[in-house]
């Protein structure tokens, strides 16, 4: 089709069941929750971590990627028609009950107070003032107020170093469900398979087509999730400059000249039946808490910036970390699994910008590959 998102949603409307419970799709969110979720759930995790908090001078720069890393979190997703859960009614469960409940799908609305003695990066994003990105607050006795997905909740509450302290303010719950499960797992297939024919294909050619369909198969899962988030659309207009009482009052004005002002506002959600920002957020949040944790059930290891020592941790950039030393990871070829894409030997002065960050990431790569080739 016209592209790996139209591409990903058709093949995902083929696997919605004739019969059943769903044979008519899946309730979509009002846009009152659709605008909540676009506000408030974020996709990547991207924060460049500077000195004080790492050494100015840095022993080498070690890029780890989590292959493939969102189809490892499409095996539950929110389905169904969402309840609000209030503070009193939280305060209300159980204690297994609440753990319970923000182990499924939820979006949660939290105070949260680093502890006193945290050394490590921060667990949860918070609203940076003035704009629309996110920073993650780690200075102890820090409290701030944000929403958060069930993973990173989870996540902060049960980290193999320290629980955080999180006050249930206001929730979002869904049941839980497999609407993507069907559709991931044959997308998962094939690009295992079209992985293993690249790297054991003798004929370089055959080998360089198979890698080029792994990645068209990959591209078509992400930018498929990433197309179920439905952001509001956007109008861009043109009004002349003599005529400015006539620019929308909700308009943000972009640019102007002597003779035009060129403005921008949205216009609403589309009436897509197959509209789910809530599937792309849950997926997202588990991808970000796994950048925090993750457990590898084949061997009981765990992988993930809270297990290196406070202060080794460079840089969170989407779905990778760069460290200031290896790990000892295990890489089984499985999409959430970390991967050593570039190791720089320093000493090197710690990157202050992205900019400096992508340079010593490339560099690393480079040196990466010219020492696996010899």
């Amino acid at each position: 089709m016209g592209s790996p998102s139209q591409t990903g949603r058709d093949l995902w409307t083929r696997t919605i069941p004739a019969r059943g419970q769903h044979a008519d799709g899946f309730p979509v969110l009002s846009e009152e929750l659709r605008g909540l979720l676009h506000a408030t759930a974020g996709q990547g995790r991207n924060e460049l971590l500077t000195p004080p908090r790492v050494p100015e001078q840095l022993p080498r720069l070690v890029e780890y990627d989590r292959t493939f890393a969102y189809a490892k979190h499409t095996w539950k997703s929110p389905v169904g028609t969402p309840r609000r859960v209030t503070a009193a009614t939280f305060a209300a469960w159980s204690r297994k009950e609440q753990m319970r409940v923000l182990y499924g799908c939820g979006h949660w609305q939290v105070r949260v107070t680093v502890p006193d003695t945290w050394e490590h990066v921060g667990l949860l994003p918070a609203p940076a003032p003035g704009d629309r990105a996110w920073h993650y607050p780690a200075t102890p006795g820090t409290t701030f107020t944000t929403w958060a997905g069930g993973p990173e909740i989870h996540t902060a509450l049960s980290n193999p170093i320290q629980p955080w302290k999180i006050e249930i303010l206001d929730g979002i719950l869904w049941d839980d469900g497999k609407p993507l499960d069907d559709w991931a797992r044959k997308l998962k297939e094939t690009w295992t398979n079209l992985t293993a024919q690249a790297h054991f294909q003798g004929d370089p050619q055959q080998a360089r087509a198979a890698h080029l369909a792994s990645r068209a198969v990959r591209s078509i899962l992400l930018y498929g999730i990433g197309s179920f988030a439905q952001r509001p659309r956007m109008v861009t207009g043109t009004t002349p400059r003599t005529m400015e009482r006539d620019v929308p009052l909700d308009a943000e004005i972009i640019g102007f000249d002597d003779e035009l002002i060129t403005w921008q506002k949205p216009t609403g959600f589309t009436r897509d039946p197959n509209a789910h920002p809530e599937w792309a957020a849950a997926i997202w949040s588990g991808a970000r808490a796994a950048l925090l944790t993750q457990r590898h059930r084949d061997d009981d290891t765990y992988a993930g910036a809270l297990h290196t020592p406070p202060g080794s941790v460079i840089a969170f950039r989407t779905d990778a970390l760069y460290l200031t030393r290896p790990q000892n990871w295990p890489y089984h070829h499985q999409p959430g699994d970390y991967l050593l894409k570039g190791h720089l030997t320093g000493p090197l002065p710690a990157p202050t910008t992205e900019e400096e960050l992508l340079t010593a990431r490339d560099a690393g790569r480079a040196a990466l590959t010219a020492a696996r080739e010899t």
